[in-house]
């Protein structure tokens, strides 16, 4: 009788558990949310979950992490595994080099980069003619002493079955890209690259 009585508490107890873990889990869906964990951060409230976001979201979060290291560590950011675009490359390199010698020439380059943590604030797909995944991703940089956080927007590609960086935009009044290519811009065209005219300016 004991026996039957523990089993049965058992199977209750189970039984209670799975039904508030699934009102949980419709909960969530009922408003919209859905996070995705990822090695480099996560995802949250997006509407997209399909395996190409992930990638989008995975190679946005290791550009940026590259990034924040080559500029205050100095070391290297290989732009081929992330742009094709040559002016992008160009203007990624520029960028990069021109923020490391600032850091350095004012002595803040001891002061080093630890570790570089990201959510993502919003992913779209936009379809079209030149389809491709809007990123705003916020990052929050570790360093020795201190912290600090930056929004980024990106632009991604299906190129030949490879996810590109089309475009990115670091915002904040005093950040390379605000300087460079004005403050406030709307980041929305995945060919503004291969615009020459408009580019011999900033690159």
């Amino acid at each position: 009788m004991k026996q039957t009585y523990l089993v049965l508490l058992f199977v209750t107890m189970w039984l209670t558990s799975a039904c508030e873990q699934s009102d949980r889990s419709m909960n969530k869906e009922e408003h919209g949310v859905s996070t995705t964990q990822t090695g480099t951060g996560t995802i949250n409230n997006l509407s997209l979950s399909t395996l190409d976001s992930e990638k989008a979201y995975e190679l946005c979060a290791e550009a940026l992490s590259e990034y924040y290291k080559a500029i205050w560590n100095g070391l290297k950011f290989d732009v081929s595994r992330y742009m094709d675009n040559p002016n992008l490359k160009q203007y990624t390199e520029k960028k990069i080099k021109s923020q490391y010698n600032l850091f350095r020439k004012n002595n803040l380059t001891y002061n080093q980069v630890k570790e570089v943590k990201m959510d993502a604030e919003k992913v779209d797909y936009i379809e079209g003619e030149q389809s491709f995944y809007y990123l705003k991703l916020n990052a929050r940089i570790t360093k020795d002493v201190g912290e600090y956080a930056e929004s980024t927007e990106f632009l991604i590609q299906d190129m030949k079955g490879k996810l590109i960086i089309v475009d990115w935009y670091t915002s904040g009044k005093d950040s390379y890209d605000s300087i460079m290519r004005g403050e406030s811009q709307v980041i929305n065209n995945p060919v503004i690259w291969e615009d020459h005219a408009n580019l011999l300016e900033i690159i």
